[in-house]
């Protein structure tokens, strides 16, 4: 996700022009400008008062933990997956949805319209074989079942796009998703326990006190549906993997983005891991991540257990930004060395908010045997 030359001031007033579009009446018209998904961030978390602030270890609860957590200023539920057809084509699918706060405390007004909280939902498609990649971004406010989430029975949807959940009142997930010629239709269930991301799920992102988030993922999730593209529908077969977070800050003012990996490899193995960018191009020695095992125990990566290394660039031919897409991750303590590269190098949203991510191949050793894997990446502030 590379990083545009905004003024911090151009990107306020486009977040505040998002926020007065979505409480707008319905005859008013207006047109917000594009931050990318790293200044979103920093910026919907520069005002913490009357905010909770994700600054200590706590004692998670579930299933209400699945649900919203209105008193935190964000939060995302983030659905992402590679899947191969019967005739052997492969997709790379993600639906993602966010909760903004407007406002602390609940609301007064007695209109059924007003709401301190909006969503905002990505849902993208990867056709390896076809080379395309199919891209959408939708935004509505949490009033008249628009959009929202709850806990028992989990679902969190954005007017069509949804995920709820199963018998048990999570597992296993129902998720769909439909905008002109494409559409998902996934089942999820989970092969693993869940993992508690960072300090017992507290995930610091720089060292100022409440920078941080709450961060738990399902690393490997079995998932079963179809997937369709125009006139063609495809049953499809694969893993998923969902990561949650809330907070209300998240990005230290010397940090500019982040690289994003979530690796599913065939030993059974999970690696998920976070580079945290400073301004001088280096990486912030709070990037961090986890190494799961085929059992689902966890071991804690910091900054010094991971090398990277850039292989090679993709420029898009729609922004110009230039995105590192080919990676080579070592893990020396663990003897695991990975080369990673986009089933596709267009896999660029570029939307309200502008990132790449995308569905990536991994080949590579572990413990001196020969692996492969898939996963997905995620590039912010490269602009």
């Amino acid at each position: 996700m590379m990083r545009r030359a905004l003024q911090l001031g151009l990107v306020v007033l486009a977040i505040a022009v998002i926020a007065w579009w979505l409480q707008r009446p319905a005859t008013d018209v207006a047109e917000p400008e594009d931050p990318t998904l790293a200044e979103l961030v920093r910026v919907l978390a520069g005002d913490s008062e009357g905010w909770m602030r994700a600054d200590k270890i706590r004692r998670f609860d579930f299933p209400r933990d699945h649900g919203p957590h209105p008193d935190f200023k964000t939060e995302w539920w983030y659905f992402t997956g590679n899947l191969e057809a019967d005739n052997g084509l492969r997709f790379g699918y993600q639906l993602t949805f966010f909760r903004i706060g407007l406002k602390p405390g609940k609301v007064e007004d007695a209109s059924a319209w007003r709401t301190h909280q909006i969503y905002m939902a990505h849902f993208a498609l990867t056709d390896v074989q076809g080379r395309r990649f199919h891209y959408f971004e939708r935004f509505a406010r949490a009033a008249q079942g628009l959009a929202g989430a709850r806990a028992e029975p989990f679902a969190v949807w954005l007017e069509g796009w949804r995920v709820s959940g199963g018998d048990d009142g999570f597992l296993p997930l129902q998720l769909h998703a439909e905008q002109d010629d494409v559409a998902v239709a996934l089942t999820l269930d989970s092969s693993k326990p869940l993992v508690l991301q960072g300090e017992q799920g507290l995930s610091r992102k720089s060292a100022a006190p409440g920078n941080a988030s709450y961060y738990y993922s399902l690393t490997r999730m079995p998932s079963r549906g179809e997937i369709r593209i125009g006139e063609k529908t495809y049953q499809v077969a694969g893993n998923s993997w969902l990561d949650r977070e809330w907070s209300t800050s998240a990005l230290g003012a010397d940090q500019v983005g982040w690289d994003w990996f979530a690796l599913q490899l065939s030993s059974g193995r999970e690696l998920m891991y976070y580079r945290l960018r400073n301004k001088n191009g280096g990486a912030d020695p709070h990037s961090a991540g986890a190494l799961i095992d085929p059992q689902g125990h966890v071991t804690r990566l910091d900054n010094d257990d991971v090398r990277m290394e850039v292989l090679g660039h993709w420029i898009s031919p729609d922004t110009g930004i230039r995105y590192p897409l080919h990676w080579r991750l070592t893990l020396p303590d663990y003897d695991i060395d990975l080369e990673i590269r986009p089933r596709l190098s267009q896999q660029e949203l570029n939307v309200s908010v502008r990132y790449w991510e995308g569905a990536v191949a991994v080949v590579g050793q572990a413990d001196g045997k020969e692996i492969g894997g898939s996963g997905y990446l995620e590039l912010t502030g490269y602009e």
